[in-house]
Formats: C-alpha cells, structure tokens, sequence
C-alpha cells in the first residue's frame, strides 16, 4: 500500500499529490473525512487497529476546516473525549486553554496533524462505485478509479450517508410527518416567525398579477397541510470566511453572468424595510460572527441571506455530478447575493458600503481561489436504524439506556421553502426550539441486523428531520465517530456484530476515554 501524506511533515501536506490506492486491506475503512470521520479513524488507531479514510474531495474536517469556525456548542459541558481533545488543540495554537472559534485552515492542520500523530492514512478523490457484501456483512467497496478497500468494519461519516445508502440500509429524506413518530415539530410549518419577512413583499414578476408569473428564489405551491410529511429538505449555503484587513483581503466576484434582476425579491425586500423605518444594516442580511479579530464566519440571517431556499431537494439522493451542479449553484446564488448588496441601487448606502469592505480572505481556501472548500449539508439522508431518535429525546420525555453521547444543541431547522402566502413572499421551515443535554442512543449509529451486520453510522444516523436538526452539530458528530469506532474495534476482538457490541463494555470504555454520556444540571 503507497504511504499517506498525512504520515510526512506538516510542510509537506500541501505539495503531495493524492494516494492512489489499487487494493488496500485494514480493520477499520472510515469513509468520509469529515471531522467525525478523523475523529472514527483516530481512535481506532489509538485501540490498536489499522484505520484508513477515503475521502470525496480534497481536504480533511468538512465544515469544521470548511468555514464553520463559529462552533454551535449547546452545552460545553456536554463535550469530552476526542471532540474536547481537538478545541484544546486549537487552544494551544491561540494561547488559549481551549477555543471554540477558529479559523478553517487551523482546523486542518489540527485534524491532519492529529492524523498524521495515528499513523493513519487518507486517499482522497475517491467516488464510490459499487458496494460488496456476504450476506448482511460489507466485504469491501470500489471506487469509481477502481480502486478496492476491503476491511473487518465500516464506519460512514458522510453527511450524505452515501455507504449507508450503497449499502442497502433504509433511510430517510425529507421531513416527516408528526403523526409518524409522534412529534409536534416535524413535517410542515404552519408558522415560521423566525428569519421571516416581516413586511410585505410581492412574488409576482408584474407585482400584484398572480398570472404573471413568480420572481426568482420563490417557490411554486400551497402551504401544505400543517404537519404532514413532505419531501423538502432544509436549506445549503457556504458558511464564509471573510476579512476587511486590506493586506488579507481579495474581492469576491460576482458569478459568470450575473443578473441582478435574478434578485428582484432582495431588492423589493430593501424597499420595503426602508419604506417601514426597518432602517436595515448588513447584518439584516448577514450573520456576521468574528472568530479571530480580523476574520469571520459569516452564516444566514433574515429573511433573505446566504440560504439557496429549495434549490437542495434533489441533493441527498442525487448522483455526484448533479450534487456538483447543485454546489455550485449554491455558489453562483451566494456571489451573486453578496453582489447585489454591495452594487444595487435599491440597497441602502450603508449597507453597500459596508459590503464592500469585506472580501475573501487570500490565507484561507487556498487552493479554491478563497471560496470555502465544503458546501453545509445541513442533512442529507438519514438512517432509518434499530432506534430512532426523535423529539421526544430531545424533550427528555424518551430516553435510551445505552447513550454513546449527548446532543445539546436547540431543535434548529433552517427554511425549507420560500413560497407565497396571502399575496406575498414567506420563508417556511424554521424552527428554534431550546433543549438540555440529552442521550443519542447507540442503536441509533447502527443499522438493522438483517441489513448490515459491520456498518456504523455517526453523521447520517437513525433520527427524525426535527431530532437530527438538534444532533447535526460538528462536535457531536466527532463524539459519535469515537464511539463508533470504539464499537467497530470491539466488535473486531471477539469476532461480533455491531449489533451484538456488548453496551456495559463499551460504555465503560467510553468513559475511560472522557465521552460524557449522561447529563445532571450543571
């Protein structure tokens, strides 16, 4: 097997070009860098296993090096082992005793270098072709460049649940009705007062004439009945590393053929504010989050921002080259958004001229001209498991006895759809609801026995849209990648199944490595 890059200096990472693997063998393929994937591959390493990672792109982290550096905690407390191991890296970086808020490149490095300490190799640019199995039990996958990665144990850390799905393990996309699992917060919202329009703004292309036709970035459609299921899926963007420090900083240019009137809704909606005293600002249309004094993370706000809003739908089951086209469409909408804030008429002065202060930072995406590298899945598929965790979890009012970590942040949804509503343009989707700390259950990182007996799954797992928007947070998918891990390696010592991982073992292992798995007030 060719060596890793990730086994040579930090200096050389960036000048060696991708492993090319032929046929490797290991006890642990860890599909997906994400930064649960790092966190999976690690701690099989530090049990004593051979670990390897593929990779679909290019980097390792996902989003937290690809722009999420404004981490969403919930709960610190609620973070241990691996998870609170890497913030205190990045502690060291800054001088401090742990850091919660970073830049993406110092993400990297970290997970590289926490990889590169396990001896634990990476192939990147490797795209999945098919999948073999013996029965209920994965014997190797094959990459679309042929290459072939046959291990003991499998563990998906794709947001997208792309092995789960190849697989054979059922899923599920979308929202689901309450009635199914017995929720309040699923399915279709009849009320969505959060980054909502709060003045009227008309949808139609001649403004008052339904016949007319919609504007760009309004959906076609009825509201839905309340509640019930639909195939929606809450929305993407790029989460953006931005400065004003003029020796940093690079322009962002608008997208090949920019149309400004692709944003007449954005421009009727800046009317509309000024024309109600709304007195909008840049951070009307922006999150603007500074993770070091000069750099920021800039996430949606409002009722329009950086959310393509119905442009994913097609995303978690599509094939790779339409999930590029939906990628960089997400692009093109984004630059193109932040053009129209910076040069159209209609934007307030103040906000124009603000907008044109930030730029691209010219020492973060390098190698992508300083546009993030990750695209937010903020969820794809989700495994349909031998538990499923729902709101009632996150409510405390259901609670399984073999947790593997705990979730902590709110039930959030970001808006699943932009359509009409009493003449006017409304968002629908969002949902912010608080929670406490509470257990993830390890049936919920694992699939049915009759459908893969050495599969675990810690990022695309077992739980409802409204359960997973309060999972989906990048500390907690490191913490389910270690207890994943620590399962697989278990299960590789006495020759078991996922499903038959004896829990009081694995808990107590857990344990000895700083997870934390149950919540007192504290």
């Amino acid at each position: 097997m060719q060596a890793s890059p990730l086994v040579y200096p930090v200096v050389l990472w960036g000048l060696l070009a991708p492993v090319r693997a032929g046929v490797v063998e290991t006890d642990v393929l860890v599909f997906g860098a994400t930064a649960g994937g790092v966190s999976a591959a690690c701690t099989a390493a530090r049990l004593g296993k051979r670990a390897v990672v593929t990779e679909f792109g290019k980097h390792v982290g996902g989003l937290t090096s690809g722009g999420l550096g404004w981490t969403d905690i919930g709960n610190k407390a609620a973070i241990g082992g691996f998870a609170r191991e890497f913030y205190k890296t990045l502690g060291q970086h800054y001088g401090k005793p742990e850091v919660w808020w970073f830049e993406p490149h110092v993400a990297e490095e970290a997970l590289r270098a926490r990889l590169a300490e396990a001896k634990v190799p990476v192939y990147f640019e490797q795209r999945l072709a098919s999948v073999t199995k013996e029965g209920a039990r994965i014997t190797g996958i094959v990459m679309e460049n042929g290459n072939v990665f046959r291990a003991k144990t499998f563990i998906d850390c794709t947001y997208e649940g792309d092995l789960m799905a190849r697989a054979g393990v059922k899923y599920m996309t979308g929202r689901e009705s309450n009635d199914q699992f017995g929720e309040t917060l699923n399915g279709i919202r009849d009320t969505t007062p959060k980054h909502q329009f709060g003045v009227k703004v008309d949808p139609y292309v001649k403004p008052g004439d339904p016949a007319s036709g919609l504007l760009p970035l309004v959906m076609a459609g009825p509201l839905g009945k309340p509640g019930a299921a639909d195939p929606c899926v809450q929305t993407y963007n790029f989460r953006l590393c931005l400065t004003k420090n003029p020796a940093n900083r690079k322009p962002i240019h608008p997208p090949p053929g920019y149309d400004a009137s692709r944003f007449e809704l954005l421009g009727r909606y800046c009317e509309a504010l000024v024309a109600a005293n709304k007195k909008p600002t840049l951070k009307t249309f922006l999150k603007i989050d500074m993770v070091t004094g000069d750099k920021t993370d800039i996430n949606n706000n409002g009722a329009i921002s950086t959310d393509f809003i119905g442009e994913n739908h097609a995303y978690p089951d599509a094939d790779y080259a339409t999930r590029e086209k939906i990628r960089q469409a997400h692009e093109d909408y984004i630059r193109g958004f932040l053009t129209f804030l910076a040069s159209d008429p209609r934007v307030p002065q103040n906000v124009r001229t603000e907008m044109h202060q930030w730029g691209l930072c010219k020492d973060e995406f390098t190698d992508t001209g300083g546009w993030p590298h990750a695209l937010y899945i903020r969820e794809a598929r989700r495994m349909l498991g031998a538990y499923v965790m729902t709101e009632k979890n996150c409510r405390h009012t259901e609670t399984p006895d073999d947790a593997v970590g705990l979730g902590a942040y709110n039930m959030d949804s970001h808006n699943c759809r932009r359509i009409v509503q009493d003449g006017a343009a409304r968002n629908e989707g969002d949902v912010q609801v608080g929670v406490k700390p509470y257990p993830v259950s390890y049936r919920a990182i694992i699939p049915r026995d009759n459908e893969c007996t050495n599969l675990w799954v810690p990022v695309a797992l077992s739980a409802t849209h409204i359960a997973y928007g309060s999972i989906r947070m990048e500390p907690v998918f490191m913490i389910l990648g270690q207890s994943a891990a620590t399962a697989a390696c278990m299960a590789i010592d006495v020759n078991i199944t996922a499903q038959n991982v004896d829990y009081a073992k694995l808990r107590a292992q857990l344990l000895k490595d700083g997870q934390v798995l149950a919540w007192t007030d504290k």
